[in-house]
This record gives structure tokens, sequence and C-alpha cells, in this order.
């Protein structure tokens, strides 16, 4: 036997005691900060996406109510044009003679009637009662 053979013939007691490792309170500091700091940037980034994205929802939203304001505005213009056109006195001639068969007064038989406004009551009045 050679001595490296004697060595390894030799038992050796290795202890297995778990190890207790302490808390390093400065390190546990610096991982909070770093935490909370990412946290941080995370929420401000979150937060100025969210803003970008309402932004441009919102363009949209107007740019959309923008384009429904100009046809309904162009359908208000139709319909006033189609409304003076119905009011046009020719017309209503026109369909009072041809459909109606109405015939226009001559100049002694056309009578005028003048809307006459109601006068206003009079303001309350005494009464007087004899005793």
């Amino acid at each position: 036997m050679s001595a490296l053979d004697f060595e390894y013939a030799i038992k050796k007691d290795v202890r297995n005691n778990p190890i207790v490792r302490e808390l390093d309170d400065a390190r546990q500091r610096q991982l909070w900060r770093s935490m909370a700091i990412g946290f941080f940037l995370v929420a401000v980034l979150l937060f100025s996406a969210w803003q970008h994205f309402e932004l441009l929802r919102h363009g949209y939203i107007v740019e959309r109510m923008q384009q429904e304001r100009a046809a309904e505005e162009e359908v208000n213009r139709h319909l006033r044009l189609e409304i003076e056109t119905l009011r046009a006195p020719r017309r209503i001639e026109r369909i009072a003679t041809e459909q109606l068969h109405l015939v226009a007064p001559a100049r002694g038989q056309a009578i005028v009637i003048e809307r006459v406004t109601p006068a206003a009551p009079p303001e309350k009045s005494l009464v007087a009662s004899a005793r």
C-alpha cells in the first residue's frame, strides 16, 4: 500500500449541520428599493401608454362624429330645400287648380279676413259689497 491509498482509507467525519444564513439588511433594503423604483417606472409607462391610446381613441371618435354631423347637415339642407319647394305659392296654386279643381276668385269676390287679437282682460277688479 502506498501513502495515497492510506489517505483514502481514513474515514473523514463530515458534519451535515444546516447552514443558517443571516439576512443582510442593507441588501434587503436595496432589493426593495429597486423593486419599488421598477414598479414606479412600469406604472408611469403604463399610465403614459394609457393616456396616449385614450387620446387616439377620442380623436377617432371626434372624427367620426364630425363626419356624422356633416352628413346630418347635408340631410338637413336637403329637407329645408324640400320644405321650401313644397311651400312655393305656384306649386300650391297648381295643385289647387289641377287636382282639387278650385277656381281663382275674381277681384270683387275676394274677402280679406284679418285676424283680430283679443284684448287683454282687465286687471283684478274690486267688488264693493253692501253691508
